[in-house]
């Protein structure tokens, strides 16, 4: 069970939704089938996933609904913001890499952040899954869930989207770039 500390005041809440309904009806091809009141019901019942959302569209991430899975019920949100999210750029991979690094260190790793943020970093296939939804990263790039055999060669992934293709890249995990963050997933 997350923290109750997790919980935005009723009035912060009732913006948030005010946010997340005009962007789920201006955005319909994202989630085609879904309705807005079911969505809103399952995040009335999930204040900690509000909070969540909060710290997406906080941080530039402009969440909306890019799916719902059937197995779990639960509808699947992702960072829609056209390029990678401002406020989680120039950043490491994860705290490893953070702490190993001597000099010129970043402020935070994505990892560390996503949690923080209780949300996860995407996987290749969502963000490729992503990508069907529109032209995401055009300028920037983002981190992606690294395979632990490749971290712990001191290795992370990143993608991006080039040339009308979306790419999937390799750098030590300790790098970080002014245009490299990351992009979120939350189920709720």
């Amino acid at each position: 069970m997350k923290s109750s500390k997790k919980q935005l005041p009723a009035s912060q809440a009732a913006t948030l939704l005010g946010i997340l309904k005009a962007r789920f009806e201006k955005h319909k091809g994202r989630h085609k089938g879904l309705e807005w009141s079911a969505v809103q019901a399952k995040l009335e019942a999930r204040p900690e996933a509000l909070w969540s959302l909060e710290e997406m569209e906080r941080t530039g991430g402009e969440p909306d609904v890019v799916g719902y899975d059937k197995k779990t019920g639960q509808y699947l949100f992702a960072d829609c913001a056209s390029e990678s999210p401002k406020g989680r750029r120039s950043l490491c991979f994860d705290g490893d890499a953070l702490a190993s690094r001597k000099e010129h260190k970043p402020a935070d790793s994505a990892m560390e952040m996503a949690k923080a943020m209780s949300i996860e970093l995407l996987t290749e296939e969502q963000y490729r899954a992503l990508q069907e939804l529109g032209a995401f990263d055009l300028k920037t790039s983002s981190w992606i869930q690294t395979p632990s055999a490749i971290r712990k060669l001191g290795g992370a992934l990143f993608c991006d989207r080039r040339y009308d293709h979306v790419f999937t890249y390799h750098n030590g995990a300790e790098s970080y770039y002014a245009a490299r963050g990351f992009r979120g997933m939350l189920r709720v």
